[in-house]
Parts: structure tokens; C-alpha cells; sequence
């Protein structure tokens, strides 16, 4: 595969649970490391009540995928069960240090939103009141952990709305990565377009390729295009069962690809199109997404 600097790939690692913190991020630190490459950490704020996430159960597609990766695999019995049998650990609030540690080694640090489960099950009923009270209760417990405030975030489970969106342009972000698109974007209400820009993930993740493809770093490197591409791992499982897999990924990435933090995409975007955000599915992944609808001029 010819490569250059015609491709850039922005790496950004959620981080939703204490395990993923605990466990995936130091690994995936030292993965950046021997890379020599930095990457964008949204880390959720709150509480890990990821065990809440099995009232999801009802769906066949939910069902499937947690079949097709295996789940209890990927993330463990003591997540599983967390906020349920077992206790709801904060997750970046619990650990600053591991969070002034990503800092300090040069990459990216982030709020993906204070509740994960309850935002990302939520959100689209959710008030703007409750909408508010959760950005604010993220941005609070990241300043008070890393000791600046966030000038960046995503959405947990890449679930927004119109609605949220534009709440969370109060927060006077520099850029959000809350949706599944193909390029940089201002978000388009019924009111116009905004100021934050979005920064989608363009690239399907590890878990949406298992079970469909025998060779997910190698399907990884071919859905690799010109322009930017946004990849979006989890600490969980890149930086867990999957590591091998991504360590080969990224190897192959770094020939191919100038390897950019978010924020440096953000910085580099220019004017860019605006798009309405809408509800559409993903290969592989349970339930909807925001997703960029059709692109409008740049402006």
C-alpha cells in the first residue's frame, strides 16, 4: 500500500471504565511510546456503573455483538458487574494520577462525559437541564483532577443530539469527536450552524471488525484514505485482549501515515462544511449513532 503524508491518522482512546484506566492505559502508553507517537485520551469522569449496561439485553443486536466479541473477554467479570453486585468505582476522578501521567507523556487528556452508561442510554430523553448538570459535573471533576479545564470532548458511545449539541456549545469547547462522520464539520441546527467544531471517528474500531473480518489490523490499514482519518480504541480492549493486534496495526499505521493527536487535527482543519447530525447505524455496533448526514459548503 503506498502511503506518505497525504494520510494522517488521529488515534483517540476512550476510556470508560476503572479497569480501562487502571489496567488498559498503561499499556497503551508504552505501545505509544515504543511508536513514538501521541494520542487523545477522553477519559469518563464518573462513575464505572458499566454492569447497567446489560438492561440494553432486550436487543437482538446488542445480543449479537456481545456474542460476535465476547464481551465477559474483552472486559472482564468485575466491569461486567459494576454498578450492580459490585460497586460503582469513579473512573478519571478515582485515578488523577493516571491522568496527569497521560499529560505528562505528551498526549491528549479529555472528558468523555461524567455517566457513561446513563448518557450514552439517555441522552435523546434527556432535558437540556440534565444535559448541562452532566457536561458540567464532567468538566468539573477534570479540572479538579488535572488541574486545567478541559478544552475538549466526546460523547460517550458517540450518542448526541441536535439538542445536546447545541447545550454543549455553552461549554466553548474547541472541538468535540461526539460522531461517526467522514471529515471535520460545524454541526447544523434549525437555528444554523455551530461553532464547536466535530471531529468524527471515520474508521470502524477493532470490536466492530471481529467476527467480520480474519484480519482486523490488515482490514484496519485498508480502510485507510487520503485526507484524515480519525480511529477510535478503547482502553478496554486495545488495551487489553486486542494489544497484539493493535501493536501490529500501529507498526504498520506509522509507514503509511503521520500519526496526529485530535486536537492537532482540530487545529489544522481550516473552513470546513457544515452537516446536520442525525441517528444512523454502524456496522457491528448495538443500537444508533450520531452520525454526519450530507455535507453543506464549506464556510
Amino acid at each position: 500500500m503506498a502511503g506518505g503524508p497525504e494520510r494522517r491518522l488521529a488515534l483517540r482512546v476512550d476510556v470508560d471504565t476503572r479497569r480501562g484506566l487502571d489496567e488498559g492505559v498503561p499499556r497503551l502508553l508504552d505501545a505509544f511510546r515504543e511508536a513514538g507517537v501521541r494520542a487523545s485520551f477522553f477519559v469518563t469522569m464518573g462513575p464505572d456503573r458499566s454492569g447497567l449496561a446489560l438492561r440494553r439485553a432486550w436487543r437482538p443486536s446488542f445480543i449479537r455483538k456481545m456474542w460476535r466479541t465476547g464481551a465477559l473477554r474483552l472486559y472482564g467479570m468485575r466491569t461486567v458487574l459494576s454498578g450492580t453486585l459490585l460497586p460503582a468505582r469513579p473512573v478519571g476522578a478515582g485515578a488523577p494520577h493516571l491522568l496527569r501521567q497521560i499529560a505528562a507523556e505528551g498526549h491528549e487528556v479529555a472528558p468523555h462525559g461524567f455517566d457513561h452508561v446513563g448518557w450514552q442510554d439517555g441522552v435523546h430523553r434527556m432535558p437540556a437541564a440534565r444535559i448541562r448538570e452532566d457536561l458540567a459535573a464532567a468538566a468539573r471533576a477534570f479540572e479538579v483532577a488535572v488541574g486545567i479545564r478541559p478544552e475538549a470532548t466526546a460523547a460517550p458511545g458517540w450518542r448526541s443530539t441536535p439538542e445536546a449539541l447545541t447545550v454543549q456549545e455553552e461549554c466553548g469547547y474547541r472541538y468535540a469527536s461526539d460522531v461517526r462522520g467522514v471529515a471535520p464539520f460545524r454541526p447544523l441546527t434549525a437555528a444554523g450552524p455551530l461553532k464547536t467544531l466535530q471531529v468524527p471517528t471515520t474508521m470502524p474500531t477493532m470490536d466492530e471488525l471481529l467476527g467480520a473480518e480474519r484480519d482486523v489490523p490488515r482490514a484496519l490499514l485498508a480502510a485507510l484514505r487520503p485526507g484524515l482519518n480519525v480511529f477510535t480504541l478503547h482502553a478496554e480492549v486495545e488495551g487489553g485482549p486486542l494489544l497484539d493486534a493493535f501493536r501490529h496495526f500501529l507498526r504498520e499505521a506509522v509507514r503509511v501515515a503521520e500519526i496526529v493527536r485530535l486536537d492537532e487535527a482540530a487545529a489544522a482543519a481550516g473552513r470546513v462544511a457544515t452537516a446536520a447530525v442525525t441517528r444512523g447505524n454502524v456496522p457491528g455496533r448495538s443500537g444508533w449513532l450520531a452520525v454526519q448526514e450530507e455535507t453543506c459548503p464549506a464556510r
